[in-house]
């Protein structure tokens, strides 16, 4: 049985580049030498390709420049991925393990661009990932839905001079968070008390966004949920995040990825089994609704009297040491590398489905 050519693809034009190589690493680590051969890629902070070795890969923080660099043909099938040194494809693309987090990588952009090259690949694709990094958008969809989510507002950035303390205090109430709703693990995200943190915390989120979602603070503990699965996804165990450090009053990116003692993980979390199930019932759907395909984690708020508020959904999860998503498969009977050969099959599975759609009409 000849092996699939896997496509590791990493790094990135985003500020998450460094927690995308870790979790790369992660991947390559736990795929199934057997079934597949992992080919690395680095996307530099530029955002050129590099062909890049297992080697590179595991010592590397950052995606650095080499005499690989790579160039990408739509239309092609055995030349999708050339060398421009050596003007020669690296050879047969099977499958694409996009692990590229924030911008550029789990936005649509990237899946766009494997779509257009006709690789299959792991994750959602272009409109359920460009629907799920947009968090304004995905409030809107699932309120839609009848999915309970926080109360929010949205501003663009052409909107700054009419963004009122007062005015969003009576709407939304203090504390509030106030986030770009186009990055993840907690970038550019401020809790906020006072006029001076309000002022502040607008113009660091416009730092990394277009616009920026002011949202109600939810009392409440913080759950996510993994699913799994195209068509008839399946939801995991649910486990819960404990910020345990005092220096710390919500997820942040610290919390989660510099500060060793900031958070912990606890899995599964602490519930009652009908609560368990109404979370894993609204997982997965806020999953279908937000037309995700392959894998996501649903992460939800439960209030003190049981309420679940859908807080947001992450279409490429980290898989680094401390990432809840490849934690709560196997604490549901499915280990790291049993989930990337899943992931895998799934991938082409979708790609097969996708193939059946006509493309031209017999007029």
């Amino acid at each position: 049985m000849s092996k699939n050519n896997v496509i590791l693809i990493y790094g990135g034009n985003s500020t998450e580049h460094e927690i995308s190589i870790r979790s790369a690493r992660n991947i390559a680590k736990a795929s199934n030498i057997a079934l597949f051969h992992v080919i690395p890629v680095g996307v530099a902070k530029n955002g050129t390709w590099y062909l890049k070795t297992l080697e590179t890969l595991n010592n590397e923080d950052i995606v650095l420049e080499n005499d690989t660099p790579l160039a990408l043909i739509p239309g092609s099938n055995e030349q999708k991925i050339v060398n421009l040194k050596t003007q020669k494809s690296i050879g047969k693309i099977d499958i694409a393990f996009p692990i590229v987090h924030g911008t550029n990588g789990e936005d649509g952009t990237l899946q766009g661009l494997l779509k257009t090259l006709n690789i299959p690949f792991v994750g959602p694709g272009v409109i359920g990932s460009a629907l799920c990094i947009d968090k304004d958008l995905a409030k809107r969809l699932m309120n839609e839905a009848e999915i309970p989510n926080a109360p929010f507002l949205s501003f663009q950035k052409s909107e700054r001079n009419q963004i009122n303390f007062e005015k969003v205090v009576s709407s939304i109430g203090l504390p509030m968070y106030i986030k770009p709703p186009n990055l993840g693990s907690s970038v550019g995200i401020s809790k906020v008390n006072t006029k001076r943190e309000f002022d502040n915390a607008v113009d660091h989120a416009f730092l990394f966004d277009q616009k920026i979602i002011i949202e109600k603070n939810i009392e409440g503990r913080e759950i996510e949920c993994g699913v799994l699965g195209n068509n008839n996804p399946n939801a995991s165990l649910v486990g819960e995040v404990v910020t345990i450090n005092e220096n710390h009053d919500f997820y942040s990116y610290e919390a989660k990825y510099i500060d060793a003692n900031g958070s912990k993980t606890v899995i599964p979390a602490n519930l009652s089994e009908d609560l368990q199930n109404r979370i894993q019932t609204i997982a997965l759907k806020t999953f279908k609704t937000l037309c995700c395909k392959g894998m996501a984690r649903v992460d939800v708020f439960v209030t003190p009297d049981d309420k679940i508020l859908v807080n947001e959904v992450n279409t490429l999860p980290g898989f680094t040491d401390i990432s809840m998503y490849p934690q709560l498969w196997e604490a549901s009977g499915i280990d790291y590398t049993e989930l990337i050969t899943k992931l895998l099959v799934l991938a082409l599975e979708r790609a097969d489905d996708e193939n059946e759609n006509l493309t031209q009409m017999n007029l």
